[in-house]
């Protein structure tokens, strides 16, 4: 049975202070997706989707990359920056674009930033710190995994792993290691971050049915 009398009247204060709450969230998420949306990001086209999970192809990319030492940016996010910034044989500015790219070599993890598609002729310069690398990524078709949430180890362990078991329903395999892609700066709360996940596809492998 429903309150009566004055015990109701707080219930009746709910909405007022639900509505601000409710604003608030809405202008933070306006300005996430705004911030986002200055950007340009590596294209693709989508070959099959479902919900969160999508099958894509991408062209080749070139991305700029560098070493870092450990799972943290150990300083990686600023070298790449100066690169963008100006500090190449050119003196050329370039456009930062998304996804900043994480994976895991030989040689330890890895960051790049994808480089624009719209860059002048003469293409990419060559850096002028040896940390910082010039590198094509071959195009191919990969599985992809779109999650929100902050950067850590236990997120991307987990996302990697919802996207093989959702790979292996639809009998797809990956023949690289992952590539994990973060779209968002860091003060973007983690419940409206865009993260994604990615592994390249086995050609056997590309026309499988994404359900």
């Amino acid at each position: 049975m429903c309150p009566k009398g004055p015990r109701a009247r707080p219930l009746m204060k709910l909405p007022v202070l639900l509505s601000p709450l409710a604003m608030a969230v809405a202008l933070l998420t306006a300005a996430c997706s705004t911030t986002r949306s200055g950007y340009s990001s590596a294209p693709y086209t989508v070959v099959q989707g479902a919900g969160d999970f999508e099958v894509r192809d991408y062209p080749a990319l070139l991305v700029a990359q560098t070493l870092m030492k450990g799972s943290e940016d150990d300083g990686g996010f600023g070298r790449l920056f100066r690169f963008i910034s100006g500090r190449n044989e050119q003196a050329r500015k370039i456009a930062m674009t998304t996804p900043v790219l994480m994976s895991d070599e030989e040689g330890g993890r890895t960051m790049a930033f994808v480089m624009p598609a719209t860059l002048p002729a003469g293409g990419v310069p060559q850096p002028t710190e040896t940390a910082v690398s010039v590198r094509e990524i071959p195009q191919g078709r990969f599985a992809v995994l779109r999650f929100s949430g902050g950067r850590s180890a236990e997120r991307e362990q987990a996302a990697l792993g919802r996207l093989k078991a959702w790979m292996a329903e639809r009998g797809l395999e990956a023949e690289a290691s992952p590539v994990f892609g973060y779209f968002d700066p860091p003060w973007t709360p983690g419940f409206l971050r865009r993260n994604e996940v990615m592994l390249r596809l086995r050609d056997r492998g590309a026309g499988a049915s994404a359900g």
